[in-house]
């Protein structure tokens, strides 16, 4: 009877979720600027959108409908990218092809002198829609809704005028789509070897886990052996973010060895190479290990604190818990590498424990517009809920790395933004705009799955669910004066984490209660009957039943925690778009997303009126995505901080190395010139000017436009070897910043 009713609330979850999810999809949305709109494809045809944003589109639109899985599609999104770029640098007199014409560790691809049959823009456009065609179908062709992805690409080859029975690779007489084919069947011939196992549906090699499973409908966790290593999850349907049933039974930890497929940027000065059971785990950016319970009472401390953070943040997702928040960048936002704490210990200065959030500063005025953020005061329970399903997977499941995919699409959309490279220059066509983005993106999406699972894999931590329950199970460890004391066990927190007394309600539900631990927190799917109507609402609960905030057939991500997939891509996008653009800030200063009122979250009621999600700076949105995973009980800090750092030196080595491809037949020290980077460049006056790659004994100066040298303050940020300059007080006009022999022009408007 019990597994009859499991069964039926999963059916009706099912239906209220395909249901809300079509809903939230078509009502809710970025918002553009006036005069601006979120475009379907069919607006995209009518708006002329660049051939490459249509098959941008066709992939993130497979992604969503595909299996939720991120390290794959952080590699479709830089295959796909590299398939569409190469089909146009051919064609171009500077950029160079990232992998046709090229060897890519090893793997070589020849390319003939091409000379087109048909015009120019002509062959352009068909190369690029055969490569990406043609890839597409290889990659989710195993998708479990890869009938509706092959209607939908050839679809648009129908509505395009192509005809996609042409499989020849024989572009030696100049047939375009003979070459487009070309291009991406080396892309997949590449992809077959990139150590990846793709050609086994990208399984595990040697990978086993250290526990056995949890099963998160039952109390407490029992079976755990080891509280330092991530647990695999027994469920009796699984259900990934994307809808897909993943089938039943114990979940596998999803790409543990992709530390071993091959890169865009990363290199060995990047590299640590460890051996566990005879295999070789290669780990790129190595943070060092998380914090462990267990013989060291300083380590044992930061991970209960870390974890009971987790639970105690879950207290503030109830709309009804009278705290307002202002969530506009007037009061947050605003956090700088500088701010990043350097140590474990230093984390509780970072997070706010009982209130949520970190030490955003906010800013006094929007620093385009010049203008005063207009606050947006809303209940931070709401705020919480939808932070913790927008950035889960993205709006509509494409994934973070498809998620930062559209909010590129978004920026590019805005009339505000002038497509210069890097800020700079002439305006460039949308087609080489697109092109260059998504080559460039894609890279770092790639590298960052790359480092971040490279992590997981090794160090393999373990999750808020598998923790949380483990500590609650030996007790608590505040008072050996108090019941069920255990060195071992939960700190208690006084309202938020408390021992079941003879006076507790929940003692008098059941008397074997007596001594557990129990929480006051986010009381879970169980008081959900209908999602389209009920709030689960925050309440006591006993710490054995404690569950993440996320839909009840996904639970937690398939993978370990440390360090988090979510603040590595963020960071490493909001440094990627930051450079192409050549400023921090979204145009107009301001970026947003409209969560709308009783239909934007999926598996409970709300938010109780329209969330508007807004940040000033890319870096402002990747902090907030950072955040929602705490929110939404999938990491603790100690994964945040290590995948930020990560994701900042993922993205700067990967622009580095794409524009050596941009500017690769006109310049061929292009890597060694452009190590440094001054960005935002014009910045506006009382920013900071960043200058990448620097040292500690790096020394700047500042130079007006008779060669005068200003006096300025700077510092050294060395977890980035970033050299920050302040322009406080400096008049709009040129400078010059020098260091050594190098010299760069400034604008400050």
């Amino acid at each position: 009877m019990k597994k009859l009713l499991f069964y039926s609330k999963i059916l009706l979850f099912l239906t209220v979720f395909s249901l809300k999810t079509i809903t939230a999809q078509r009502l809710s949305g970025f918002k553009f600027p006036e005069k601006s709109k979120n475009l379907t494809l069919e607006d995209n045809k009518k708006e002329d959108h660049s051939i490459a944003r249509l098959w941008n589109e066709e992939l993130l639109k497979a992604i969503r409908s595909d299996y939720a899985r991120p390290t794959v599609h952080a590699r479709n999104l830089f295959h796909v990218s590299v398939a569409m770029y190469d089909a146009w640098s051919v064609y171009n007199d500077v950029a160079k092809p990232y992998l046709v014409g090229n060897s890519v560790e090893g793997f070589k691809v020849e390319l003939k002198d091409f000379i087109s049959n048909e015009e120019t823009d002509i062959s352009i456009k068909k190369t690029i829609s055969y490569a990406a065609y043609r890839l597409l179908k290889h990659r989710f062709k195993n998708s479990p809704n890869s009938e509706v992805t092959l209607l939908s690409i050839n679809k648009l080859m129908e509505s395009l005028g192509y005809d996609i029975s042409i499989i020849s690779t024989d572009y030696s007489k100049g047939n375009p789509a003979f070459l487009g084919n070309y291009i991406a069947d080396n892309i997949i011939k590449f992809g077959l070897q990139d150590g990846s196992n793709e050609q086994n549906q990208y399984e595990n090699l040697h990978y086993n886990p250290a526990n056995n499973p949890l099963v998160p409908n039952s109390p407490g966790n029992p079976l755990i052996s080891n509280p330092n290593r991530w647990q695999p999850l027994s469920l009796e349907i699984n259900i990934d973010q994307s809808g897909n049933v993943t089938g039943e039974g114990t979940t596998d930890f999803l790409s543990p060895e992709w530390g071993n497929v091959v890169s865009f940027a990363l290199s060995d000065k990047n590299l640590t190479s460890y051996s566990r059971n005879s295999n070789t785990y290669n780990v790129y950016h190595d943070p060092g290990r998380p914090p462990y319970i267990g013989n060291d009472k300083n380590e044992s401390d930061i991970y209960k604190w870390g974890f009971s953070l987790v639970s105690v943040w879950q207290s503030h997702l109830n709309s009804d818990d009278n705290v307002l928040w202002d969530i506009s960048p007037k009061s947050l936002g605003n956090v700088s590498l500088d701010d990043y704490p350097q140590n474990f210990e230093d984390y509780n200065k970072f997070y706010n424990l009982l209130e949520g959030g970190d030490i955003s500063k906010g800013y006094d005025n929007n620093p385009i517009t010049g203008e005063i953020y207009e606050e947006q005061y809303v209940s931070r329970g709401d705020y919480a809920r939808v932070l913790a399903e927008f950035w889960a997977d993205g709006p509509d499941s494409e994934t973070p790395p498809g998620h930062w995919f559209t909010i590129l699409n978004y920026v590019s959309d805005n009339p505000l933004l002038e497509k210069k490279f890097e800020g700079k220059g002439e305006i460039v066509s949308d087609l080489e705009w697109d092109l260059k983005t998504y080559f460039t993106l894609g890279a770092a999406m790639h590298d960052s799955a790359i480092s971040a699972w490279s992590v997981k894999g090794w160090y393999d931590y373990i999750r808020p669910i598998s923790a949380i329950r483990y500590m609650a199970n030996q007790g608590q460890s505040t008072d050996v004066d108090l019941p069920n004391y255990n060195k071992n066990g939960i700190n208690l927190i006084p309202n938020y984490i408390e021992v079941v007394t003879n006076s507790d309600p929940l003692y008098l539900e059941n008397l074997s209660n007596l001594g557990k631990i129990k929480l006051y927190t986010w009381k879970g799917h169980n008081f959900i009957d209908n999602p389209d109507t009920d709030v689960a609402g925050v309440g006591w609960i006993l710490a054995e039943n404690w569950m993440p905030y996320q839909r009840p057939s996904f639970v937690t991500p398939p993978f370990a925690g440390y360090v988090s997939g979510h603040s590595t891509y963020s960071r490493a996008a909001a440094e990627i778009i930051t450079l192409l653009t050549g400023s921090e800030f979204f145009p107009g200063g301001l970026g947003e997303f409209v969560a709308k009122k009783n239909e934007f979250l999926v598996f409970e009621e709300g938010p109780s009126k329209d969330i508007v999600l807004q940040w000033a700076t890319y870096k402002d949105a990747s902090d907030q995505c950072s955040l929602s995973r705490i929110w939404g009980g999938i990491h603790p800090p100690m994964d945040d901080i290590p995948g930020r750092i990560i994701g900042k030196k993922v993205g700067v080595d990967v622009f580095n190395k794409a524009i050596t491809y941009f500017q690769g037949n006109n310049n061929e020290n292009t890597l060694e010139e452009s190590k440094t980077i001054v960005y935002p460049n014009p910045i506006i006056s009382n920013q900071e000017i960043k200058i990448t790659n620097m040292n500690v004994h790096s020394s700047i100066q500042l130079l007006d436009l008779n060669g005068k040298e200003i006096k300025v303050v700077t510092y050294f940020n060395s977890i980035s070897n970033t050299l920050f300059v302040s322009t406080d007080n400096l008049s709009s006009g040129f400078y010059f910043l020098k260091e050594g022999s190098s010299v760069w022009k400034v604008v400050i408007k």
